[in-house]
């Protein structure tokens, strides 16, 4: 079985996130952008706290959007720079100053690199490239969910207004892995995945797996575990205004929501 039908989302990365895309070279790490700090901050940094960018905030006060341990927050410094304020400012009518810089400065260029990693990872296409939604899912050969939710996003598919990209885990069974591989290194992988996926027939591993694919899967296991993956189907979307993730097969308003109009 999938390791849980119920989904999961958030919408804040976990650290591994901002390590992992400077480690891609996705984003300028905190060192390569070094500066000069208030004292405060240069404290803090050497307690682990990782500065994105400077803005303005209200009452002399100086913003900088922060993560720590991949926590998003915000420091406001004292106008003589020798003290620091941690946490969230909030104006007279309860309003969250915090919020846009955090995801103007911080999480928008980590869900950037984050889906550019996702672009570069070993996939199988199912629907229209010229799609105006994608989709990227976390599929293993051997998930019940994810044949569901195969079927279930058929009329969006065959619509040609989604495609999902699935990106070949093999973690469920001791036969995923090898499965995984056979179906990435197919002549038409695309055939393979939905004769598979319907039930029509079950993919039978490769005698001998091409090293290239075996590669290719373990940084899809690598890419799984940095996003806090931990069952399938996962999926990754896009809204207006930031990337989101779930886990498992999704109610029926979530599922609307990361398939769009039908």
């Amino acid at each position: 079985m999938s390791r849980s039908p119920r989904p999961l989302t958030w919408r804040h990365r976990v650290s591994h996130i901002a390590l992992a895309s400077a480690a891609f070279g996705l984003l300028p790490s905190a060192t390569a952008l070094a500066k000069d700090y208030p004292a405060p901050l240069e404290a803090l940094e050497k307690e682990g706290l990782e500065i994105f960018g400077e803005f303005d905030a209200p009452g002399g006060l100086t913003g900088y959007a922060a993560s720590h341990q991949g926590q998003p927050m915000t420091v406001f410094v004292t106008p003589d720079g020798e003290h620091a304020i941690v946490g969230n400012l909030i104006d007279s009518e309860a309003n969250n100053l915090s919020n846009e810089p955090l995801d103007r400065l911080v999480q928008g260029p980590q869900d950037e690199a984050t889906w550019q990693q996702l672009e570069n990872s070993a996939w199988i296409a199912d629907g229209n490239e010229n799609a105006e939604r994608i989709v990227y899912v976390f599929t293993d050969p051997n998930c019940p969910y994810c044949k569901k939710f195969w079927e279930k996003a058929r009329p969006w598919v065959e619509s040609g207004k989604v495609q999902l990209r699935h990106v070949m885990v093999g973690i469920l069974d001791p036969q995923s892995p090898r499965q995984a591989v056979t179906m990435l290194a197919a002549d038409d992988p695309a055939a393979v995945l939905a004769a598979h996926e319907s039930g029509e027939t079950t993919v039978a591993p490769m005698e001998q797996l091409p090293r290239e694919w075996e590669v290719k899967l373990q940084g899809n296991h690598e890419l799984f575990n940095r996003l806090g993956m931990i069952a399938t189907p996962g999926l990754v979307y896009q809204t207006e205004d930031r990337m989101e993730m779930a886990q498992g097969m999704p109610q029926e308003d979530l599922f609307n929501t990361i398939m769009g109009p039908r």
